[in-house]
């Protein structure tokens, strides 16, 4: 049995939780679970990567599966082609590895929640364990899509190999992204570090040289916690930082005369910005050199 009524609440949820927290969720949410035909029902098990919900499901395939934030005894490893996901301990009958291929043999959608800062999580769905390699005690996981209008969604799984390859890489790119957002924005006290706008869900973490570039780790100190608005405007070099952390806005923007927003923008030139508090998160000044040589380039 597949489930689908419960697999398909189950996506609907966290749809709404998504439009609600963004595309991630803090466990503070997660923990209240869904609701299906009157009961309540828990996304995941967070003591087991392997959970199948007990309370409404009939069929013996998992629910979902959860990867914790940097996570060391069961670490998943990434391929071009998926995720290999590791059994869980023990024999490879117990019920959490019978759920797990349950979800192979049947071809089911589940929910892989991957942790990107402590008790927060994103999740991603529709998930398929394409492949089952019992003598490695391992599954590849491939990500579908969900297709149709928003209220009446429904997974797919990819069949065509490329196709699924594309899929995996824009996935592998956005939880890279939202595991550096995860230890960047808690530097900054979850701030914009020029404006000090604290709303999670319109913050980002701007690298402060590039990732495709030399120096350009996803580590704290080339991260700066902005929202949108300074974010866009940092990448194209119409905000810069320099390396005594003060802001500066480039003169073609200074001299220009376009409404309050602007006038909002043009009043933290000079201005210093906020820090965190522990020396070893604070932006690292030759990189913020680099980078403000760019900017001044384009200003």
């Amino acid at each position: 049995m597949r489930d689908d009524a419960v697999r398909s609440s189950c996506f609907h949820s966290l749809d709404v939780l998504g439009a609600q927290w963004g595309p991630d969720i803090p466990w503070a949410a997660l923990r209240l679970g869904f609701n299906f035909r009157g009961k309540h029902v828990p996304f995941m098990n967070r003591a087991y990567g392997i959970y199948r919900a007990a309370e409404a499901q009939r069929g013996k395939a998992a629910l979902s599966l959860h990867s914790a934030y940097r996570q060391v005894r069961y670490q998943d490893s990434e391929t071009p082609d998926g995720i290999l996901y590791r059994y869980q301990d023990g024999p490879i009958d117990n019920h959490f590895n019978t759920w797990l291929r349950a979800a192979h043999l049947l071809d089911v959608p589940l929910v892989y929640f991957m942790g990107t800062r402590p008790n927060w999580y994103r999740p991603e769905y529709p998930v398929y364990v394409e492949e089952d390699h019992p003598q490695e005690r391992t599954v590849r996981l491939t990500f579908g899509k969900m297709r149709g209008p928003y209220d009446e969604r429904e997974p797919v799984h990819i069949d065509d190999v490329n196709e699924r390859r594309y899929v995996v890489r824009q996935v592998r790119q956005r939880v890279h992204q939202a595991q550096f957002r995860g230890a960047v924005l808690p530097a900054y006290s979850d701030r914009c570090t020029i404006c000090r706008l604290s709303e999670i869900r319109l913050l980002d973490a701007a690298h402060i040289v590039g990732d495709t570039e030399e120096g350009g780790e996803p580590v704290v100190r080339n991260g700066l916690s902005l929202c949108s608005i300074h974010h866009r405007a940092f990448d194209e070099n119409l905000v810069g930082i320099s390396p005594d952390y003060t802001v500066h806005v480039a003169r073609k923007l200074r001299e220009d005369e376009d409404g309050p927003m602007l006038e909002l923008l043009k009043g933290f030139h000079a201005k210093p910005i906020v820090l965190p508090a522990r020396r070893a998160w604070q932006p690292d000044r030759e990189r913020l050199a680099l980078r403000f040589e760019r900017f001044a380039a384009g200003a």
